[in-house]
C-alpha cells in the first residue's frame, strides 16, 4: 500500500496523548499511531452507517417480503 505524506494539525492535548503512548511503546511513532486510530475510526463510521440503514427499514414490510410466495412453495415441496 502506497503511503503518502500529510500535514495535519491537532490539539495540544491530543498529540501529548499520542506522545504518552508512543513512549509507552504501545505505537512506533507518531505515524502509527495516528494512522491506526484513523483506521479504527473509519472502521467504526462503516458499521454504524449498515446499523444506519438497517433501521430504515421497516419490520413488517420485510417479513411480508420473505414471507411472499411460500404459500404457493409449500405445494410443489415433496411429502415427508
Amino acid at each position: 500500500m502506497t503511503k503518502l505524506k500529510v500535514a495535519v494539525t491537532l490539539d495540544a492535548d491530543l498529540l501529548d496523548q499520542v506522545d504518552l503512548l508512543v513512549r509507552e511503546q504501545r505505537f512506533p511513532n507518531r505515524s502509527q499511531a495516528i494512522e491506526s486510530a484513523l483506521a479504527e475510526k473509519l472502521e467504526r463510521l462503516s458499521r454504524t452507517r449498515l446499523a444506519r440503514e438497517c433501521a430504515k427499514l421497516d419490520p413488517v414490510e420485510e417479513r411480508r417480503l420473505a414471507d411472499e410466495g411460500l404459500a404457493d412453495d409449500l405445494t410443489s415441496w415433496p411429502a415427508y
